[in-house]
């Protein structure tokens, strides 16, 4: 448990909290500008909620960011599926300006569950990548090394992030414009469930594999002998290795490798979607594990990974209409902010983790690298 006072943890605790729903429902074009600050206040609770307890939980038990995604997907299979069941409501976004993707949903339909397989990949995807973890990988971005991977809260903060995710959800299964006054049949509800389950205890298995969560690392140089590197996308340092070993690649590769799994797929409709859909994100996951393990793999290459999915979502932004009817000058202005938002919170995101390396680079001895990478 972390001995830092109190105000020290909760701000990027509220940080977080404030930037999920931000990511979630905002940086991809669904709002005006005058919309946005509304759209943060009342989803908070769910979306931030939830990416805090996914957050805390992962760095409590050491899952790393696999167990970050497997848990960010059994959210977003939860929030489809079981609060605003918008996964098999087939007339969800018959009131918005979506209206027109039904024809195109109905053409993946799932037999016997009844809900579109595109927009299954296309909800909880954007819940992974967006609400989850483009946010927290920002947010510890800006943290020291020592701070990045530890916990925020105790288990009175813990308590109050499970309940403000359980209070926001509640709010949108009751509310009219959430659930739109459908209720999935029990069928669908326990295949949520069921998937749900899985995923979540998928994650908490890492944690038997894992062991205990690493201790936070010191900057500093290294001991003599062979160099060890940061925590990887597991979540543990590798094994010594010799420094010969091949290095990561430079962030810009895995981020690319994010974009193209998160935009690729809308180049083929119907069920070969899906397929490349499927085919990109498990191509994507285990280029990362196995670059993340590489020596010198670092913040830097956590930050482009997190944030690509992000910065996609800015740019496709100025293409996707809002929900309501906006004029055009409205939207416009709304896609101008949010490119200027992601623009600075990333590129803040970069100086904080480049100058942090540099001024360790700068304090080691001559001959031993800084440790840990960032």
């Amino acid at each position: 448990m972390t001995t830092e006072p109190p105000r020290r943890r909760l701000v990027p605790a509220i940080a977080l909290l404030l930037l999920a729903p931000w990511t979630a429902e905002c940086s991809w074009g669904g709002f005006t500008l005058t919309g946005m600050p509304f759209v943060v206040l009342v989803l908070a609770p769910m979306y931030g909620g939830a990416a805090l307890l996914i957050r805390e939980t992962a760095r409590r038990l050491g899952l790393g960011w696999p167990g970050i995604a497997l848990l960010a997907a059994a959210f977003g299979v939860i929030q489809a599926g079981l609060v605003d069941q918008s996964l098999f409501n087939p007339g969800f976004l018959d009131d918005t300006q979506f209206a027109d993707t039904r024809t195109a949903a109905e053409a993946t339909l799932v037999p016997g569950l009844g809900f579109s397989a595109r927009q299954a990949v296309d909800y909880v995807g954007n819940h992974v990548v967006l609400t989850i973890c483009a946010p927290i990988a920002l947010v510890e971005s800006y943290l020291g090394a020592g701070r990045r991977t530890r916990p925020w809260l105790g288990r009175p903060g813990l308590t109050a992030a499970a309940l403000l995710w359980l209070g926001g959800s509640l709010l949108v299964f009751a509310d009219d414009g959430g659930r739109k006054n459908f209720l999935a049949s029990p069928v669908q509800l326990a295949a949520a469930v069921g998937v749900a389950l899985a995923l979540i205890t998928a994650a908490l298995l890492r944690h038997r594999h894992a062991g205990p969560p690493p201790a936070a690392p010191t900057p500093g140089p290294t001991p003599a002998g062979p160099t060890l590197t940061g925590p990887t996308l597991t979540g543990r340092p590798p094994a010594g290795r010799p420094h010969t070993e091949a290095g990561p690649p430079r962030p810009l590769r895995p981020a690319l490798v994010v974009a193209v799994a998160y935009v690729g797929p809308t180049i083929a409709p119907g069920w070969p979607g899906v397929v490349l859909a499927l085919a990109l994100a498990g191509i994507a996951a285990a280029l990362l594990t196995r670059w993340s393990r590489r020596p010198g793999w670092g913040q830097r290459h956590v930050l482009a990974t997190g944030s690509a999915g992000l910065v996609v979502a800015a740019a496709l932004a100025y293409t996707v209409p809002t929900y309501a009817p906006a004029s055009p000058a409205a939207a416009l202005v709304g896609d101008v902010a949010i490119s200027v938002i992601v623009l600075l919170l990333v590129g803040g995101a970069w100086w904080r983790v480049t100058a942090a390396r540099d001024r360790r680079r700068a304090a080691a001895p001559a001959g031993r690298p800084a440790s840990p990478p960032a």
